[in-house]
């Protein structure tokens, strides 16, 4: 897994939760996207996480998308990835938007980050709410930098300071939350502190596509997904925006938005 991780890093950025702990049944609609990408390891692997906005629809990031259309979800909240045939994995297919592409550095970008995967069957669990059009701006800079933002997702874990790419443990399937303060807001990203000195933490290697909820670690208050960060993980995070007029006209395609 870990070579795995290192190529899906060098494809795009992407992210797991550092300095968090075990979600266990706090955000059962949070899952992981899972693929047959390591050759060493017997079956489907986790490379990139997701969210459940409907019934049999999961949210994710663009750059996640595989090679193949077809994909595999759990929602376990300790998935075995060294089992030849793990049970609870829910299949379906995945569409990027079509406008998907990191054009340029900066806040200015709209990479367009997003893709669905359309599963074949429902899992039967009650899916993360979408926001409303504009909720970030209309909440405004004041609000955001007292306000709580809860990561989520599978993938490699930090837990220690220093040692660079070297302090992160590889992903274990393990569901993790971790809580960050606001940094700043762009018409595309929602920035975000996961710097342990500050009591921070947040997104890392091998979780690409996790939710970011406005809120506590309850909050099902889906705001933005997990896009790009620090190459060591431990200062800072951009998440894509969901509430925004482009990423709405994409997800309108597919369900039905507040």
């Amino acid at each position: 897994m870990v070579a795995a991780a290192l190529i899906l890093a060098a494809a795009a950025p992407s992210g797991a939760i550092t300095f968090g702990q075990p979600d266990g049944n706090r955000h059962p609609y949070a899952g992981a996207l899972v693929a047959d990408v390591d050759p060493f390891s017997p079956g489907p692997d986790v490379f990139c996480s997701g969210t459940l906005i409907a019934a049999d629809v999961v949210l994710t990031a663009g750059h996640c998308a595989p090679s193949s259309s077809r994909i595999g979800v759990t929602f376990d909240t300790d998935y075995d990835e060294n089992a030849a045939s793990p049970a609870g994995i829910f299949s379906g297919t995945v569409v990027t938007h079509p406008d998907f592409g990191f054009s340029e550095p900066g806040g200015a970008s709209d990479p367009h980050d997003l893709a669905v995967v359309l599963l074949d069957d429902a899992p039967g669990i009650a899916p993360a709410q979408l926001p409303t059009e504009g909720l970030l701006d209309e909440l405004g800079h004041k609000a955001l930098r007292s306000a709580t933002f809860t990561v989520v997702g599978y993938g490699a874990v930090r837990e220690v300071k220093t040692g660079g790419p070297h302090g992160l443990v590889p992903p274990d399937g393990v569901r993790r939350f971790a809580l960050s303060s606001f940094r700043s807001l762009q018409a595309a990203w929602l920035s975000l502190s996961q710097q342990p000195s500050t009591g921070d933490a947040g997104a890392c290697f091998g979780d690409s596509g996790g939710p970011v909820f406005l809120g506590g670690e309850t909050s099902n208050q889906l705001v933005s997904i997990t896009s790009t960060g620090d190459a060591v993980c431990r200062a800072a995070a951009r998440s894509y925006r969901i509430d925004t007029a482009s990423a709405r006209e994409f997800l309108g395609e597919f369900v039905d938005l507040p």
